[in-house]
C-alpha cells in the first residue's frame, strides 16, 4: 500500500495545526507544509504585541461562537470537536502553560510568542513533517486520478532543488493560506461550488482627520457606545482617542461587525459616540442638575459629575461654549443642553481606516456553502480541505481568530489522516 501524501499549503497557525493533527492521527503519512514566505508562523510571531493571544477564556461553545461576525453558527458545531478548553489542554500537554488576563485573553505564561512557535516547530519536527519555505503554490490542480498537482512558484528559488519539483503531487490537500486582500489572489485554487465571498478588511481603526479631539491622543474611557449613523451597526466597549482618530475594543468590534457596510461606503461615514452609554438622556440631565446644586460655586471645567478624563471633559466644555471660569451655578441653560448633547451624541466624520497594530483580519474568502460543515472538505473536490482565515470566517480581537485556526486546523487534520 502506497504512503498517503498530505500537502498543507500555508505555514501559519491553521496550517501547522492541521499538519500536526494529521501526522499524529496517521503516523505513516507523508506530511509536507508549503510556505510561500521565507519564514513560517509569522502572524503568530507578531500577534498580541509579540506575546501571542492564543485563545480566549470562553469555554461555552455557544458563547464562544458569538464572537465571530461571520461563521458563528457554522463554528458552533466545530467547537464541539475542538474548543477553547481543548486548545488549553493541547498546549499544556506539550509543556506550554497559558494564563488568563482580566479581559479573558489567554497568553503563554512566558509572554512570548516564541513559546508557541517553538512548540509548533518542535512538534512538527518530532513528527517528521517536512516544512518547505519559499515554496508558494502558483496553481492547485485536481487530477483525473483524484490526486492533486501543486504547481510551485519556481521564481522564488535561488537555485534548482531536486528535492522540490516544480509540480508536487498529493493525495490530500489542506489550504490554510490565510486571507487575501483581493479576490483575484484566490484564483490559484480550484473553483468551488459557490462563488468566493469578496474579501474586505476587518479589525481596523477609524480616521477622523477633522476631529477636534485629536489633540487628546492617548485619552481613553472604559465604556462608550459607538454607532455608524444611518445603520443598526453599534457596539460598546473601551474607547481610545488616537493621533488619527479612534481605536479601542469598541471601534474594533464595530469595524468587524460592519466590515461589509463600511467597505461599501468606502470608509466614509458618520460615527456617533455616546460617552455615557449606561445613562439615558434624562438620567444625564438629572445628574447634571443635582451636581449643579451641590457644586454651585465650583467651575464647570474643573469638575465633572461623570468621572470622565479631565482633558476630555474640558474639550466637551469648550465645544459646548462653556467660557473659562464659568461656575456651575452660572451655566446657561442652552450651554448646558449643548454639553449634554456632546456627552450622549457626539458625531465625527470618518474618512478612511488604519490597520490595528498587526492584527489584520480578512472578512470574506471561501464561501462556507462550498464546504462540508463537519469535515471542512470541499463539496466540489473530494480530498481538498480548508482551514483558518482563508474561509469566510473571522472573529473580533481577543484570541478568537487564533481559536478559529486551531479548531478548523484540527478538524481538517483529522480528516486528512483518515
Amino acid at each position: 500500500m502506497s504512503t498517503l501524501r498530505i500537502a498543507v499549503i500555508g505555514g501559519g497557525a491553521a496550517g501547522f495545526f492541521g499538519a500536526i493533527t494529521a501526522a499524529e492521527a496517521n503516523p505513516t503519512a507523508e506530511v509536507t507544509i508549503y510556505e510561500k514566505g521565507r519564514a513560517v508562523l509569522q502572524k503568530v510571531r507578531i500577534s498580541g504585541g509579540g506575546r501571542c493571544n492564543v485563545t480566549h477564556a470562553c469555554f461555552d461553545p455557544k458563547k464562544l461562537a458569538t464572537h465571530y461576525p461571520r461563521g458563528d453558527r457554522w463554528l458552533r458545531s466545530l467547537f464541539g470537536q475542538f474548543d477553547a478548553a481543548a486548545t488549553v489542554r493541547w498546549f499544556e500537554s506539550r509543556g506550554v502553560r497559558l494564563k488568563t488576563e482580566p479581559d479573558g485573553r489567554m497568553f503563554p505564561t512566558t509572554d512570548s510568542s516564541e513559546t508557541i512557535i517553538n512548540c509548533l516547530l518542535d512538534t512538527a519536527r518530532r513528527l517528521n513533517i517536512r516544512v518547505l519555505t519559499s515554496s508558494g503554490v502558483e496553481r492547485l490542480e485536481p487530477l483525473p486520478d483524484g490526486t492533486f498537482g501543486l504547481h510551485l512558484l519556481t521564481g522564488q528559488r535561488t537555485q534548482p532543488d531536486v528535492a522540490r519539483p516544480d509540480v508536487a503531487r498529493a493525495d490530500r490537500v489542506l489550504v490554510a493560506t490565510g486571507g487575501y486582500p483581493q479576490a483575484p489572489s484566490y484564483g490559484w485554487m480550484p473553483t468551488q461550488r459557490e462563488p468566493l465571498m469578496s474579501p474586505v478588511p476587518s479589525l481596523f481603526t477609524f480616521n477622523t482627520p477633522n476631529n477636534p479631539l485629536l489633540a487628546l491622543a492617548g485619552v481613553s474611557v472604559p465604556m462608550a457606545a459607538v454607532q455608524v449613523v444611518g445603520t443598526k451597526q453599534q457596539q460598546r466597549g473601551p474607547l481610545l482617542i488616537t493621533h488619527w482618530g479612534f481605536s479601542g475594543p469598541a471601534v474594533l468590534k464595530l469595524s468587524a461587525w460592519a466590515a461589509r457596510e463600511l467597505a461599501e461606503r468606502d470608509y466614509q461615514f458618520t460615527l456617533r459616540i455616546n460617552w455615557l452609554p449606561d445613562l439615558n438622556e434624562g438620567q444625564v440631565r438629572d445628574t447634571v442638575q443635582a451636581f449643579r446644586h451641590d457644586n454651585a460655586r465650583k467651575q464647570v471645567t474643573s469638575l465633572n459629575p461623570f468621572g470622565l478624563p479631565a482633558r476630555l471633559w474640558d474639550a466637551f466644555c469648550t465645544d459646548a461654549g462653556v467660557t473659562e471660569g464659568t461656575r456651575w451655578a452660572d451655566l446657561p441653560g442652552k450651554t448646558q443642553n449643548r454639553l449634554i448633547e456632546r456627552l450622549g451624541n457626539s458625531q465625527f466624520q470618518v474618512s478612511g481606516k488604519s490597520t490595528f497594530k498587526d492584527e489584520f483580519v480578512t472578512c470574506g474568502g471561501i464561501s462556507l456553502g462550498s464546504i462540508d460543515p463537519q469535515t471542512l472538505e470541499s463539496q466540489a473536490h473530494p480530498n481538498l480541505f480548508f482551514a483558518g482565515e482563508v474561509l469566510d470566517v473571522d472573529g473580533i480581537t481577543g484570541g478568537f481568530n487564533f481559536q478559529n485556526a486551531w479548531t478548523t486546523g484540527y478538524v481538517a487534520g483529522q480528516q486528512l489522516a483518515r
